[in-house]
C-alpha cells in the first residue's frame, strides 16, 4: 500500500528526541508529499490509550536511551501498540555514552507490534543529567545527517512505489536476551545506585507548578512541588526547564556518576544510521 501519512511519534521529556523525530518525519512527508502528524506520548494522559497505526502510515518512532535500553517504565505501554502493518523507523537518542541495546530493543518492540521497520537511527542529544555533556545536541551537524537520512528513506519509498520493503532493518545490538541496564560504578568498581534519587527544590522556587505539569510520570505534587508522589526516572525535565533553576540534585552517588560521565566522555559521538533497503 502507498504511504500517504508520516507520523512523528515519541516520548521526549526535555525536547531532544522530539526535535530529531519531528524533523525526520517532517522532511520525509515533504519529500513524498504525504500528510504529516505528531503523536507525543510524553505526559501520562497521552498514554491512557494504546498507540494504533494504519497500514498506509510511516511511523518515525523516537525514544530516549535510559541506561542503554528502552526506558523500562514504557515497556508495558509500548507492548500494547497496534501496528496494523504500518512501516516504521525506530530512532533512539542517547547522551554521548552509548545506546547499547536500545535500538535493537525498540526495533523488536515495533516488529512485535506488527510494524515493519525499514530503517533506523541512533542520534546524540544533550544528556539528561548534564548541561555540558553533548551540550546543545542534536546540533546543526546532526540535523544535516538527519536530513540525508530522511532523504534516503523518501527515495526508498518512491522507488518501492507501494510495493513491500524488506525488513526488519538490521541494527547494532545484542538480540534477545538483551544485555542488562547500564550500571554506573565508582573507582573501586562498586555499583552506584541512583534508582531512588530524586531532585530537591531550593528557596528560589516561585511555585509556578511547571515541574508538576511536565513530569512524564506525573510524580510531582501540584499541592507541594517539593513532594514526589511517584517514581522519578531522572529524565531531567524539571531540572532543565525550571525557569528559576530551583530543582537540583545533591545525592553524592548521582553527582559522582554525573561527573564521571562529563569527564570520561570528552569525545563527540556521532549519529549511526541504518538506511532503508
Amino acid at each position: 500500500m502507498k504511504t500517504d501519512k508520516v507520523r512523528a511519534v515519541y516520548f521526549s521529556a526535555t525536547g531532544t528526541t522530539a526535535k530529531i523525530t519531528e524533523f525526520i518525519a517532517g522532511e520525509i512527508s515533504r519529500l513524498i508529499c504525504a500528510e504529516y502528524e505528531i503523536t507525543d506520548f510524553t505526559l501520562p494522559f497521552a498514554r491512557e490509550e494504546s498507540l494504533s497505526f494504519g497500514s498506509n502510515e510511516l511511523v518515525i518512532f523516537g525514544l530516549p536511551v535510559y541506561a542503554g535500553r528502552v526506558p523500562n517504565v514504557l515497556l508495558k505501554y509500548l507492548r500494547k501498540t497496534q501496528g496494523n502493518d504500518a512501516l516504521a523507523v525506530p530512532v533512539v537518542l542517547y547522551g554521548n555514552r552509548n545506546y547499547d541495546d536500545a535500538l535493537i530493543e525498540l526495533r523488536d518492540l515495533l516488529e512485535k507490534g506488527n510494524l515493519h521497520t525499514i530503517a533506523a537511527a541512533a542520534f546524540v542529544g544533550e544528556h539528561s543529567f548534564s548541561d555540558t555533556l553533548a551540550k546543545g545536541r542534536p546540533d546543526e551537524a546532526d540535523m544535516t545527517k538527519a536530513a540525508l537520512f530522511a532523504g534516503d528513506i523518501a527515495a526508498a519509498l518512491k522507488k518501492a512505489d507501494g510495493k513491500p520493503l524488506r525488513g526488519p532493518v538490521s541494527v547494532k545490538g545484542s538480540p534477545e536476551p538483551y544485555r542488562g541496564y547500564y550500571q554506573p560504578r565508582d573507582r573501586k568498581g562498586n555499583p552506584v545506585d541512583i534508582l531512588k534519587v530524586k531532585p530537591l527544590t531550593n528557596d528560589s522556587c516561585i511555585d509556578c507548578k511547571l515541574c508538576a505539569r511536565i513530569c512524564p510520570m506525573g510524580s510531582i505534587s501540584f499541592e507541594n512541588v517539593r513532594e514526589f508522589t511517584g517514581i522519578c526516572i531522572k529524565c531531567g525535565a524539571c531540572v532543565k526547564k525550571c525557569p528559576v533553576g530551583a530543582k537540583y540534585y545533591e545525592d553524592e552517588g548521582f553527582l559522582y556518576h554525573k561527573r564521571e560521565l562529563e569527564e570520561g566522555l570528552p569525545d563527540r559521538a556521532e549519529p549511526e544510521l541504518f538506511s532503508a533497503t
